[in-house]
């Protein structure tokens, strides 16, 4: 019951622009599938849904990989540019954006990142190592350039 259910609220997240748990209660209640609002936010937890703006501007449910997917516009519409000093990569943003990024980015789960902070407009990523440090930092300004 447990994965119909899930799989339900896949196919109805991206059937649907669904902007709140109790629109997508009401969702699987119209397909037959009773839920209580606890059991939904666990579903909602376990299947590691977002929300993200949809192209109509409304905060929705996405699944994570679809996050993941749009990084590099969410990354390119936030970053000024990108320097490291021994293992410190700092990542310029425009005002107001580096938490949006810096949140994409956590979400990416790169190897030889010990933690993160971001301010308004700055990343800070520290890095286990100098050359992961100069690695993390070209990796992400080619990101920065691709078309």
């Amino acid at each position: 019951m447990k994965s119909h259910r899930q799989n339900k609220i896949i196919e109805l997240i991206e059937r649907y622009e669904i902007a709140t748990q109790d629109a997508l209660k009401k969702r699987l209640e119209d397909e037959g599938i009773a839920v209580t609002q606890a059991t939904l936010s666990r579903d909602i937890n376990e299947l590691d849904l977002r929300k993200e703006p949809s192209p109509s501007g409304a905060y929705i449910y996405v699944r994570a990989q679809r996050a993941e997917m749009q990084f590099p516009q969410i990354f390119r519409d936030s970053v000024a540019g990108i320097d490291f000093a021994l293992n410190t990569v700092v990542i310029k943003c425009h005002t107001g954006m580096a938490q949006a990024a810096c949140a994409v980015l956590d979400k990416m789960s790169c190897a030889g990142i010990v933690g993160t902070i971001a301010g308004d407009d700055t990343i800070f990523a520290l890095m286990r190592t100098e050359s992961a440090a100069c690695e993390f930092a070209d990796g992400l300004k080619t990101m920065l350039s691709a078309e």
